[in-house]
């Protein structure tokens, strides 16, 4: 991988990972189309990148995590019910890491799942129309957990993590905008923690990868990149998802899906 790839591919995550169209599915595509060859680093790339996008959400939404608006009681239950909600990702992401990094080098995977999950957001407004669920302390630790279930279903390619868990918290009563927030607060225990393993998997099984300088600046580079687009990103979202809802983002995943069908049947994309 070089650095031009490296800045477009961290423009695809910084654009497509707090929207419901699946970053990584976005990753991997783009990953074929600019052939980038497939191994030890990219898989890497591919995850550890994201992170960039998700601190933007630290830097946002700073006073939340560390500020003095809420007290330092509600400041430790808000971090508790993020555990609470994230767990279920730590456990089945361990249990099923092999298959998960398998998934991602599959063009199918992705494009199945770009097409069910248009389907599922063009729904999606019909439904969940009575919220709840206004604040944020006001999601209980079951409804946190529950979140987090809805979320594990993001670990295959092409489902979009952010779209899973949004979908959790309007089932659980969450508005649209709050349901969205806490999907964006949720990303940050669950992708430190994935990046965090799949790290440390990485050096286990081949550390060369981590002692090359030119990855290393590519991983840093990327992850810049990624960040400072996701700033823009989450703004855009949650002003468009509360005037708008899901439709958009449910047609965007079908024509995607059917383009990328396409060229996989044409052989442009390799299965």
């Amino acid at each position: 991988m070089d650095i031009i790839q490296s800045i477009i591919i961290g423009i695809v995550e910084g654009l497509t990972e707090f929207l419901p169209i699946s970053s990584t599915g976005h990753m991997i595509i783009a990953e074929k189309l600019l052939g980038v060859k497939e191994n030890d680093f990219t898989t890497l790339f591919t995850v550890a990148i994201q992170l960039g996008a998700i601190l933007s959400v630290v830097v946002l939404y700073w006073k939340k995590f560390f500020g003095s608006r809420t007290n330092g009681a509600n400041r430790w239950r808000f971090y508790a019910k993020l555990i609470v909600a994230v767990i279920p990702a730590l456990f089945f992401g361990y249990l099923f890491s092999d298959k998960i990094d398998a998934l991602l080098e599959s063009t199918t995977t992705v494009v199945i799942t770009m097409l069910l999950g248009g389907i599922v957001l063009l729904l999606l407004d019909n439904y969940f129309k009575r919220p709840t669920v206004q604040t944020d302390e006001a999601i209980t630790f079951p409804k946190a957990f529950i979140i987090g279930l809805w979320q594990v279903i993001a670990m295959i390619p092409g489902v979009s993590r952010s779209a899973a868990s949004i979908l959790g918290g309007m089932q659980q009563k969450l508005t649209r905008s709050l349901a969205a927030e806490f999907s964006f607060f949720l990303a940050v225990p669950t992708m430190l923690a994935a990046t965090g393993y799949k790290l440390i998997k990485t050096y286990k099984t081949n550390p060369e990868v981590l002692k090359n300088n030119h990855n290393l600046l590519i991983l840093a580079l990327g992850n810049l990149v990624a960040f400072i687009v996701a700033l823009v990103a989450i703004k855009f979202f949650i002003g468009y998802l509360q005037k708008h809802g899901f439709r958009i983002f449910g047609y965007y995943r079908i024509i995607v899906g059917i383009i990328l069908l396409l060229m996989m049947i044409s052989g442009y994309l390799p299965r």
